[in-house]
């Protein structure tokens, strides 16, 4: 079964991969909204909404500076509706929680549910939720992961045991675990090699569903921003029993 499409929509203009729509340009609900029914028309089953930049050196930002860039499109696009369309990229159980008013979404957190608030966020609003790996020596801080140096996680057992410890958590707040998804975190703290081991994550944990992150990343080589090895790495994915991917290129990886 292929996994997935999950269209990666970067609301932010310090995208890494220069593809953000800045909340400052002229028409911008606009371009945003075009830019959503261009991921669906190119066979999108769900696209990824994220308002700060994860890239090395990127700025930091505040609950309020996130939601200013999020609220009118979520307003919009969010229903109660099923099947869910969307995930929201967050860290901000503000946000979430505010977010969860417009309707249904998987909350998408790439620091791993290091914050307590997040984890209770999850609970109270009931809502699918996808757990990236992010190595728990940095305590939810993306860019302390990109400086770990010779600390980088070459181990795909530790990231296996770190995100069941997480699975843990939200269970103990009575998170059923039928509503969780797994991400690797590839390309956050790890070496180039466990990067690409990581491609085959989802044969390390059968009980759950995965979604694999591996879009332009570095470890993909000089050539990440084309087609062809990204598609490798959807090949690798896809063979392992990964249930979604998240790339920039939905049409690319529309295959038959």
């Amino acid at each position: 079964m292929k996994p997935k499409l999950i269209g990666i929509l970067n609301l932010t203009p310090d995208s890494f991969s220069g593809d953000g729509i800045s909340s400052d340009s002229e028409g911008y609900v606009e371009k945003v909204l075009e830019r959503i029914d261009d991921l669906f028309r190119d066979g999108a089953d769900l696209i990824d909404i994220g308002a700060e930049s994860t890239r090395p050196s990127a700025t930091k930002q505040t609950d309020d500076d996130e939601w200013r860039r999020l609220q009118a499109i979520l307003q919009k696009v969010l229903s109660f509706e099923a099947p869910i369309r969307f995930s929201l990229d967050s860290y901000h159980p503000q946000t979430v929680q505010q977010a969860a008013e417009y309707g249904r979404f998987i909350i998408n957190d790439v620091t791993g549910m290091a914050d307590s608030e997040m984890r209770q966020a999850v609970a109270d609003t009931d809502l699918p939720v996808i757990i990236s790996h992010l190595p728990s020596i940095v305590n939810g801080d993306i860019q302390a992961a990109h400086k770990l140096g010779d600390k980088l996680y070459d181990s795909v057992e530790k990231v296996r045991d770190e995100l069941y410890a997480k699975v843990k958590q939200l269970e103990l707040l009575g998170v059923d675990r039928s509503k969780i998804i797994l991400d690797p975190g590839i390309g956050f703290g790890k070496t180039a090699d466990l990067n690409y081991q990581l491609l085959q994550f989802a044969k390390v944990v059968p009980d759950f569903p995965v979604m694999i992150g591996y879009s332009r990343k570095r470890f993909l080589g000089e050539n990440r921003m084309e087609l062809a090895p990204n598609l490798a790495a959807y090949k690798i994915a896809a063979e392992s029993g990964a249930s979604y991917v998240r790339v920039h290129d939905v049409a690319g990886h529309n295959l038959p």
